[in-house]
């Protein structure tokens, strides 16, 4: 074999064990809040721990109304914390839904070592605990670009009254495989998020939001997914509307207005 040759295999299989090793830095961009941090918001709101298991509390915000339709539990994207995702809560506790957000393990106030198997769980939890709240009914989970394979997890596991899907991915792996085309994804991934397994099981009407310019995850992504079940799931196409600037187009608000509508 050549020195040329082997030169390749090494380097290829170096970058096999860097991304495997360091790939937690490319899917999760936490930010981290200490525990004494303080949110403000001119809305009527409440801090919420869910102790999930020994050791391991997820942090979340509740904003309330009087007498609210419902409850929307959201979950967000890669980045930040729900002190940066909370200025969405607006865009549906104005058409009279409570809304709650919580942080992943390792963001914001949560804690708890990171992986799908445990996040899964913690989401469950929460599930769980503000159905003893709401009837489930009147519970609808958003799930927002890696949110939204939680979200779809929670969906076939219970009877939420809608799910929706902000830009949402096929699988995780196949998202992912888009940036690291020549690496074998299928085995070096420890997070798969299987929405494409998870939706087909959804009892309750789907709707997915997408724009038609996302490069992040293309809308081709949620056209596939719809696939699975076009009588259930409902396409929205948000036009010009890239990966992260959707509540920037009237369209979406009117969409989000009329599928919370009483």
């Amino acid at each position: 074999m050549s020195p040329v040759i082997i030169y390749i295999i090494s380097g290829y299989a170096a970058l096999v064990i860097i991304i495997y090793i360091i790939q937690e830095r490319f899917i999760f961009k936490p930010e981290k809040l200490k525990q004494d941090f303080l949110y403000k918001y001119d809305v009527p709101f409440k801090e919420l721990f869910f102790n999930v298991e020994e050791g391991v509390s997820i942090n979340g915000i509740h904003f309330y109304l009087k007498d609210p339709h419902g409850l929307i539990l959201y979950f967000h994207g890669n980045t930040r914390s729900i002190k940066g995702w909370a200025k969405y809560a607006r865009d549906f506790y104005r058409y009279g839904y409570d809304v709650v957000l919580v942080d992943y393990r390792g963001f914001g106030k949560s804690t708890g070592k990171r992986g799908e198997k445990e996040m899964l769980n913690d989401m469950q939890v929460v599930y769980e605990t503000l159905a003893k709240q709401y009837d489930q009914s009147h519970l609808i989970l958003y799930g927002r670009s890696l949110g939204s394979g939680f979200a779809t997890k929670l969906a076939s596991d219970n009877l939420p009254r809608y799910l929706i899907l902000d830009a949402p991915y096929y699988s995780f792996r196949k998202a992912v495989q888009r940036f690291f085309p020549i690496l074998p994804m299928r085995y070096l991934l420890r997070y798969q998020l299987q929405t494409d397994k998870w939706i087909i099981k959804v009892k309750c009407h789907i709707y997915i939001l997408h724009g038609t310019r996302d490069w992040i995850i293309p809308i081709k992504q949620s056209e596939q997914l719809q696939a699975l079940n076009p009588t259930r799931i409902t396409l929205i196409r948000i036009h010009g509307g890239a990966h992260n600037n959707l509540p920037s187009f009237p369209e979406y608000h009117n969409f989000i207005r009329d599928i919370l509508a009483p």
